[in-house]
């Protein structure tokens, strides 16, 4: 899919505001359910996701990033099934057998901390992802098992949004 977004870094400093601060900063949150609803067949404007995500609690969202539990909250909303996994040993069970997936993980470098939210899905390629990296260009290829992707990339606090489609 072309209109997907692949690299929030790319996304113009003054375009799509999230809070105060732009989406390339603090945007993965909205990003991601932007993906995931585009990988389902969805159509979404841009700046509305933008807007119901940041009044989802205000004076965070966009301001400090996207709480973990926002993107569940709202497919819910929309109708779609959901389901939350804390357990990572079982997320390739589960991630296989959802239509789409939002993941989110913190990372650790040197004495930098940070969360980051990704769009996946299976395929007959194994897991891949969108909006993985700082230098992504496109879809993202985590391998046969997603577990075993965090564990090398050394990624923890993980949290496994799975959906299915309500079309199915």
């Amino acid at each position: 899919m072309s209109d997907l977004i692949y690299n929030q870094r790319a996304i113009p400093r003054n375009r799509y505001r999230y809070g105060l601060r732009s989406s390339a900063a603090t945007g993965c949150g909205w990003i991601a359910a932007y993906n995931a609803l585009r990988l389902l067949g969805y159509d979404t404007d841009k700046k509305q996701l933008i807007r119901w995500f940041a009044w989802q609690l205000p004076l965070i969202h966009g301001n400090a990033g996207t709480s973990f539990w926002c993107p569940a909250l709202c497919f819910r909303k929309w109708g779609f099934p959901v389901r939350f996994c804390f357990r990572r040993n079982a997320f390739d069970r589960i991630a296989g057998a959802s239509d789409v997936c939002i993941l989110f993980y913190r990372w650790r470098r040197g004495l930098r901390f940070g969360a980051h939210f990704v769009a996946l899905h299976h395929t007959g390629g194994g897991f891949v992802g969108y909006n993985t990296y700082r230098n992504s260009t496109g879809p993202d290829l985590y391998g046969p098992s997603l577990e075993a992707f965090l564990k090398r990339k050394g990624y923890f606090g993980c949290v496994l949004i799975a959906i299915q489609n309500k079309r199915s």
